[in-house]
């Protein structure tokens, strides 16, 4: 077994490499600068530990969060590697002694944030401390173009000068191409090597449903998970804070999580959560970026999102240990309107497009009838070429379509008349407003009610019309042209679909439907064992004043309660299990396993 191999199983306890992890760990530790994007759960911490205890000196990590710096040191720590953090929640004392720590060259990892990177009197130190590799985690927080710009780190392009030598590795779960462009110049990347993972999430399950009573909706979906944790993001403060009281008024376990909250209130909740005290978090999308808990089951979006980026990070939060996780995003046009007016409100004209832009591919997103995970690849610049996912509701009860002949016609008709008598365009909303026969002072002053489109659909509500629009937007019989104001214009195809009155089929709104998805991924294992050690896990933890997964994994648990190992060198065959975890959590768990066989007999699978 070569070096890497061995390093991989005894330190982090796993006999593969995830995708990628293996070219990029071989080109950092060849002193190549590196960007590497690899999904949620895809293994990015990985990438830059393994070589840290294969090379010699520092190898110092760029991190935005406390939360997750705390995190990844339990688990160095655990694991037998020498790591420390550096940041505003250490005492003087500690931190005098962490300082002490790196001077004498005792730590392989550290971590810290880009902003006390930069302060004048580390200069010395970074110089000192013989750094011989830099990753910049979170990477996509330095370009305004990605979804989590953060300006303190657009300043880690100084360490270039200071460090010139040094290797850099930037990390990111999520970036578009222009954004990837974004981060190798303004890090000042020399000639990276550059590996763009796939972004399919093959153990995700998506699905959108209407929002109706939405606390119900929840409460309906994790009545019927009693064991999972999962996260429910909202778009403000108060609907955070009124679906956790929801929750917990109805005996679940939730706490909030947003900026108005102190620090040390937020720190304590996502604390609770991390540890398994309490299962549910509902967050704005404060919460989250860098939360390495792996067994967060499922992911609900009370509220539509602002863009895509943010809610495949934000569903990546799922399923990051390789088990099935559910995402499922509550979707009304209501909840379109709300950001459309926010958006409206925006002084900066290039933000103003940008956000617009986002939320309309959002809300194609939303309502498309077709494969979810190939819409979201897509906007990734990934083919998925498979027919059929199996793991979306639309591909797993694809929406009925119908005969909308009369009212596209309607409505590319009033477009049509609209652009003919006023040689200028206008709004969605004017066009309802002109077929829905509304009184308003605009009508009235550009002369639209003479029209003879005027009031000829009145047999639908105006969402029922913004539903029919939005299918000739997306089929591209209407176009949205970009601007202040963006207005709506037939197509050349609409144009030719209004002249040939050629019969039109467009998909039906979305109903409220109950749809199971399967659980990609699922691993068969005893379950009643599995709960037991995962009281025990949570037990070891509690010890220890670490998060549960620290210890072992869900996805470990399941091997182990499948496999039944009644001996300590039994387990290591069991992903995820390293020498030094073995040696120290072993006797506990075949113990337990062995007690537990005493009282029931194993479950055969297939």
């Amino acid at each position: 077994m070569d070096t890497m191999r061995q390093s991989l199983k005894s330190a982090f306890g796993y006999d593969e490499f995830r995708p990628l992890q293996r070219e990029i760990m071989e080109s950092s530790l060849a002193g190549q600068d590196v960007f590497a994007l690899l999904p949620t759960g895809g293994g990015k911490s990985l990438c830059f530990q393994l070589p840290a205890i294969l090379r010699e000196g520092l190898t110092l990590v760029v991190s935005p969060l406390i939360a997750l710096m705390k995190d990844q040191v339990s688990q160095l720590e655990t694991a037998g590697i020498p790591a420390t953090f550096l940041n505003s929640s250490l005492g003087v004392k500690e931190t005098k002694a962490r300082l002490r720590g790196l001077h004498e060259g005792r730590y392989r990892l550290l971590y810290a944030a880009p902003e006390r990177l930069l302060l004048d009197h580390w200069r010395e130190n970074l110089v000192s401390w013989n750094i011989t590799s830099i990753a910049i985690d979170e990477a996509h927080c330095i370009s305004e173009w990605g979804h989590d710009f953060r300006p303190e780190y657009r300043q880690i392009a100084r360490l270039r000068g200071l460090l010139p030598d040094v290797p850099l590795m930037a990390l990111t779960a999520t970036a578009t191409e222009r954004v990837r462009e974004d981060i190798i110049r303004h890090l000042k990347l020399k000639d990276p090597q550059v590996f763009v993972a796939s972004f399919n999430r093959p153990n995700l399950s998506y699905r959108v449903l209407p929002k109706d009573q939405p606390l119900k909706q929840i409460i309906d979906f994790i009545r019927a998970r009693p064991m999972d944790s999962g996260i429910v993001y909202c778009a403000t403060r108060a609907t955070a804070d009124r679906v956790a009281e929801g929750l917990t008024d109805r005996g679940f376990s939730a706490l909030p999580y947003h900026a108005g909250l102190t620090a040390k209130e937020r720190e304590l909740n996502q604390e609770l959560f991390i540890r398994d005290e309490t299962r549910i978090m509902c967050a704005t999308i404060a919460f989250g970026m860098g939360i390495n808990k792996p067994n967060v089951r499922w992911v609900i979006h009370h509220d539509l999102p602002k863009n895509i980026e943010g809610y495949y990070q934000e569903t990546g939060r799922a399923g990051r240990d390789g088990l099935p996780g559910d995402c499922i995003l509550l979707f009304s046009a209501g909840d379109a309107a709300k950001q459309t007016h926010f958006i409206d409100e925006m002084t900066n004209p290039k933000e103003k497009q940008i956000a617009r832009d986002q939320l309309n591919l959002m809300l194609h997103y939303a309502e498309c009838p077709t494969c979810r995970r190939r819409e979201l690849l897509h906007y990734f610049a990934e083919d998925y070429s498979v027919p059929n996912c199996a793991a979306c509701d639309n591909c797993i009860q694809p929406r009925e379509t119908y005969d909308a002949t009369t009212q596209a016609q309607k409505l590319l008709s009033c477009a049509y008349r609209v652009r003919q008598v006023g040689r200028f365009g206008v709004g969605m909303n004017h066009l309802i407003e002109i077929l829905t026969g509304a009184d308003t002072e605009k009508i009235r002053r550009w002369g639209h009610d003479q029209l003879t489109t005027y009031g000829i659909g009145k047999e639908l509500s105006r969402s029922e019309w913004s539903a029919v629009g939005r299918e000739l937007l997306r089929s591209g019989l209407l176009m949205q042209e970009s601007g202040q104001f963006p207005t709506i214009s037939l197509s050349p195809e609409g144009l030719d679909a209004l002249r040939s009155r050629r019969v039109i089929m467009l998909t039906k709104t979305m109903a409220v439907k109950k749809v199971a998805a399967p659980r990609a991924g699922e691993i068969a294992c005893d379950e009643t064992l599995f709960d037991r050690l995962r009281k025990l896990r949570k037990k070891l933890a509690d010890e220890r004043a670490v998060p549960a997964y620290v210890i072992f994994g869900d996805n470990t648990l399941r091997h182990m309660a499948r496999e039944y190992p009644t001996k300590v060198a039994d387990l290591r065959f069991i992903e995820g299990i390293s020498e030094r975890k073995q040696s120290e959590f072993g006797d506990a768990f075949v113990a337990e396993v062995g007690s537990y066989l005493k009282t029931y007999p194993k479950v055969k699978f297939a």
